[in-house]
């Protein structure tokens, strides 16, 4: 713990409306030998060498900055492993957000003192470094997996290449011509996948498994266990990190059946078409790209709808259920069409690629036509876009395709709202549809992790199977550390992004190996030294830490004891959050830290005349920085709050709030992430986990006859700072109608 801290102020960015001198001299009264040097500097960040003057002399091993927001200049305070530093956000959250000025120097002392009491509860952590394996492991040998096994190797790592048919290459043997890969990105190009390939085979830091697959995935990052499963033996590999780049399968052929898919003759879907071509002459003349798939998704809805509000004992509801089960849909299947949708801008891509391919085989000598809902072009192909717009033999509309049927020896496309302005009816020999972009990963559990959550990545609706923990900030990673996807287990990509997606995965998988060689968390708290401590003395065997762990950090034996793996850990705090024995902490955040900041706040008994006062514990990663943008815009917040950063709401446990109440505090508001369908969690589930336990929190407060509004939880995005003043302003009126703690003053 923090035993001797020096306490510094900025006057250049908190002073004028504070007297920081008159802060100064609060803290020597008040801290006494605990702060042995307060000093108050006009430019602070001028000061760093008197500040570790001061460390030398006085033996200081912490030092608290009282100035702008801890999100800028961290870098400017270190003052090495041996003294801890804590940041008060002195200017945005009291300067800024308080416009009461007779207020403004009791916010800035609870701020001062929560500030010290936190250095004081705050330990520096041990190292959690390891000797770790500099080996990555790629499972997946396509166009992505052959691609991140030679940049891989191009770092100096071992590579380990696990590829589950008898050849190498994966879907990009269909596709030796492709769209554009490179400049000027306007006319298609040789795939360069022979060269890759033998560039693969040539590299002597790779080494190629065919025809196998994971057997078992154990350990934790820097030092997994890889069993590989081979014909006929299992070969056991040591591994620091692993790329998943298993690629994708098509969506089943019954989503479009209403299309005519394995019903009419010359329907088929792009990925059938283009090993169609590879194979030989295409006898169409006439070929029409269907790039719209509402036919199918109203029909599966209405089919789905009927089945479901019908009476099924009534002969309407009997029938919709036949005519359901004849489609093979059942309720949840139906959202298996949004691969569709998400494989717009692929099949947009793909669309004109073969239609090019087509033109040349004919020799022009045939008639292609795509006809889309939405055209979607990624990037720079827009380029490639322009290009086939004006390809002799290709003819593109908006439209929307309302039908598709046979007539005599030919099939007709009905179309409709066209570009042209005319509805028509398009005569053609072949339709091609849309090929639906399904993820590996949601058909079966390709690494066969060994942990007690369970072989498989936890899954994410939201997510529908593709492999990611956080599409939005931190994009490769998957919900187990160590493990990072690229290419079209993670989203529907075109070559040229799956080559670069590659990239990205394998620096985030060196770069893991090297911050469990350090000792260090990956993302999102990049750098953090800490790791949960167990206390299993008083450990119930509740396994609630387990079960809410959202990646998979923590297995347990045959008792339910937890047996941590810090490497996996992501430094959320989740698991104390869910310790109802408060057996778990970390050394510089813990239970008894975050309550003892809670009780320092002066809260006063005469609720009439000085108001309420109501704690605020705001995630880090979303609500934190959405009050300081609000407060940097000049959007002031009311003088009786007090805010608690966190590192995730679901770290938060229910202790905080019983000490919220029993020191008088009238409410407490839980800010964090969205959660649901607008996920933004960077920790997977935090919200979600801490909405559920404000349920339990409520069944206590009712026991002990509080009102349960007096805590609620608020979403918030990190853009959308314009809404926190009101959001905390109407929850200060909500408080002061209901009137004061039933425990004030007890």
């Amino acid at each position: 713990m923090a035993s001797r801290i020096g306490v510094y102020f900025d006057q250049q960015n908190i002073g004028g409306g504070l007297d920081c001198e008159a802060l100064a001299a609060m803290v020597k009264t008040k801290w006494g030998v605990l702060t042995p040097v307060v000093k108050v500097y006009p430019v602070l960040a001028e000061a760093v060498a008197d500040i570790q003057a001061d460390i030398t002399a006085n033996e200081l091993n912490g030092v608290l900055i009282c100035g702008p927001t801890p999100r800028l200049d961290w870098e400017i305070y270190q003052f090495g492993a041996a003294v801890q530093v804590e940041r008060v956000n002195m200017q945005e959250h009291v300067v800024h957000a308080c416009a009461d000025l007779e207020q403004l120097p009791k916010v800035a002392a609870d701020y001062v003192n929560m500030g010290v009491v936190k250095l004081q509860k705050s330990e520096i952590p041990d190292s959690a470094a390891f000797e770790t394996v500099k080996r990555v492991l790629v499972v997946g040998g396509g166009w992505t997996g052959l691609t991140a096994a030679l940049e891989a190797s191009k770092t100096g790592y071992e590579v380990v290449l696990v590829e589950k048919t008898a050849a190498l290459g994966g879907k990009a043997l269909n596709m030796p011509r492709t769209s554009p890969l490179q400049a000027p990105w306007r006319d298609m190009t040789n795939s360069g996948l022979e060269a890759k390939l033998a560039e693969v085979s040539a590299d002597s830091n790779i080494t190629v498994y065919t025809e196998a697959s994971i057997a078992k995935m154990e350990g934790q990052p820097g030092d997994f266990t890889c069993t590989i499963a081979t014909s006929g033996r299992a070969v056991e590999v040591k591994v620091g990190s692993a790329v998943l780049a298993t690629g994708w399968t098509p969506l089943d052929n019954k989503y479009l059946e209403s299309m005519g898919l394995g019903k009419l003759q010359g329907v088929t879907h792009m990925a059938a078409f283009a090993k169609t071509m590879l194979g030989g002459t295409v006898p169409a003349k006439r070929v029409a790209f269907v790039l719209d798939t509402t036919m199918a998704e109203e029909m599966a809805a209405a089919l789905a709808a009927s089945a479901e509000a019908a009476p099924a004992e009534a002969p309407a509801g009997e029938k919709a259920k036949e005519e359901l089960e004849e489609t093979g849909f059942v309720k949840q299947d139906l959202e298996s069409l949004r691969h569709l949708r998400y494989s717009n801008a692929v099949n947009s891509v793909a669309a004109m690629r073969l239609a090019n391919l087509l033109c040349e085989q004919k020799e022009d000598a045939v008639q292609v036509f795509i006809l889309y809902k939405d055209m979607t072009i990624p990037g720079i192909l827009e380029r490639f876009y322009k290009e086939m717009q004006n390809r002799l033999g290709i003819m593109m509309t908006k439209c929307d395709v309302t039908d598709i049927r046979e007539e005599n020896d030919h099939l007709v496309v009905e179309c409709k709202n066209t570009l042209l302005g005319m509805d028509f009816d398009l005569d053609v020999d072949t339709v091609v549809l849309p090929t639906g972009i399904v993820p590996t990963t949601a058909k079966e559990a390709v690494m066969q992790f060994s942990y007690r959550q369970g072989p498989d990545f936890p899954d994410l609706d939201l997510f529908d199977g593709f492999s990611d923990s956080n599409y939005i900030c931190f994009p490769y990673e998957t919900r187990r550390t160590g493990v990072y996807a690229a290419g079209c287990v993670r989203q529907p990509m075109t070559m040229d992004q799956c080559a670069e997606d590659a990239c990205g995965a394998v620096l985030k998988a060196v770069q893991c190996i090297e911050a469990a060689d350090h000792g260090v968390a990956v993302h999102p708290r990049s750098g953090d030294t800490s790791y949960p401590v167990f206390n299993f003395v008083r450990c119930t065997q509740c396994k609630r830490c387990t079960e809410e762990c959202p990646f998979g950090a923590l297995d347990d034996d045959e008792k339910g004891t937890p047996k941590p793996n810090p490497a996996r850990c992501r430094r959320c705090g989740t698991c104390f959050g869910a310790c109802p024995e408060r057996v778990i902490s970390f050394a510089n955040y813990n239970i008894d830290q975050i309550g003892s900041m809670i009780r320092e706040v002066e809260v006063p008994k005469d609720f009439r005349v000085f108001g309420p006062r109501i704690l605020i514990l705001a995630c880090e990663n979303d609500a934190y920085p959405a009050l300081d943008m609000a407060a940097m815009r000049n959007k002031p917040w009311s003088p009786y709050v007090r805010i608690i950063p966190v590192r995730c709401l679901g770290s938060i446990n229910a202790i905080w709030v019983s000490d919220a109440m029993s020191k008088g505090y009238d409410g407490v508001m839980l800010m964090g992430c969205k959660y649901g369908d607008d996920y933004q969690c960077h920790f997977i589930k935090g919200s979600e986990i801490c909405n559920r336990r404000k349920e339990n929190i409520a069944e206590t407060l009712n026991r002990l006859g509080v009102e349960p509004e007096r805590v609620e939880q608020f979403e918030l995005a990190i853009d959308e700072y314009d809404k926190v003043p009101a959001m905390i302003d109407g929850f200060v009126e909500h408080i002061t109608r209901m009137g004061p703690n039933p425990f004030k003053g007890m």
